[in-house]
């Protein structure tokens, strides 16, 4: 009986622990995105493997700071970051001083010798005008809509058409990670080798569209979105970008690409918005009159399934 009680004593204990882990939650992104946009991992990525100091990283600050506070507010954003495995933490012997180093999961968000990181979609996620859209979840449920409309009165891509700033954040995050994705893509997978003429439907910058037709230079590309996003686009040989809106008309080719694009939309619109499973592509599919679905994982949670008909 003792024994028993111990046990679900330490079991609600976990459970408070784990509680009061999530209440604080916001804090590790927002805390994220801050080290990153000061550099800091930058610097312990740079130090060749030598651990640094607060007070090491602070001196590098890309920012010159005159805060007699930043080597010790920089120790605790680090020691956070540590507690979670971004980074590496040692602590001296004798002092109790901490001394930082990079880990795997750190490298993924600094700039690799392409300057591809995942940084860039971390800080749109992280951002004041995506964020604010969340605290409208909750009015979402009762009343009906789009968050992001609640907020600001028009949908994401209607906003970064009139907002510079966050127009070149969202087009850097959906190039950087695309980036990452397409490069495994075209390693692993086949399915381009007979497509001629190829069409990236929401393709924004165009990273796609360049990384398949730079692997097949036979294929014609075509990169269709939104006005104001084709003007942000790079020319790549080979790719013609072309503005317009899906909802009207598609430009014609061979084959088509939705990366992610579908879950941007209600069924009806896709044949709102939300994340599908495989069988639920499987009956979007079917309803939109395909008679073929196969699928073949990439990388990192990523996966290209293929509607036929």
């Amino acid at each position: 009986m003792g024994s028993m009680a111990a046990e679900m004593t330490a079991v609600e204990e976990e459970a408070c622990i784990y509680a009061m882990q999530l209440s604080s939650t916001a804090v590790l992104p927002l805390t994220l995105k801050n080290a990153i946009e000061l550099g800091m991992l930058e610097i312990l990525v740079g130090a060749g493997g030598k651990m640094l100091s607060p007070s090491e990283v602070a001196a590098q600050l890309p920012s010159p700071t005159t805060n007699p506070d930043a080597p010790a507010m920089v120790d605790r954003m680090l020691h956070l970051l540590a507690s979670y495995k971004v980074v590496s933490c040692e602590v001296e012997e004798g002092t109790h001083a901490r001394r930082y180093g990079p880990t795997a999961v750190c490298k993924w968000f600094t700039p690799n010798q392409d300057g591809i990181s995942m940084a860039p979609l971390l800080l749109l996620t992280n951002d004041k005008v995506p964020m604010e859209s969340l605290y409208h979840l909750k009015d979402a449920v009762l009343d009906g809509g789009l968050p992001f409309h609640k907020a600001h009165g028009m949908t994401m891509y209607e906003y970064t058409k009139t907002d510079a700033r966050l127009n070149r954040v969202f087009n850097e995050a959906m190039k950087s990670y695309t980036t990452i994705v397409t490069g495994k893509l075209v390693e692993l997978y086949t399915g381009f080798e007979d497509v001629a003429t190829l069409v990236d439907v929401g393709g924004g910058i165009g990273a796609t569209i360049q990384a398949i037709t730079s692997k097949y230079p036979h294929i014609k590309g075509i990169n269709f979105d939104l006005a104001h996003v084709i003007a942000e686009a790079p020319h790549s040989p080979g790719v013609e970008h072309v503005a317009g809106d899906m909802f009207k008309n598609v430009p014609s080719g061979d084959a088509i690409v939705l990366k992610w694009i579908l879950h941007n939309w209600t069924d009806e619109h896709t044949a709102g918005g939300k994340e599908r499973n495989q069988r639920e592509f499987e009956e979007l599919a079917k309803a939109a009159g395909f008679t073929g679905v196969k699928t073949a994982y990439i990388y990192s949670n990523t996966w290209v399934i293929e509607f036929t008909k």
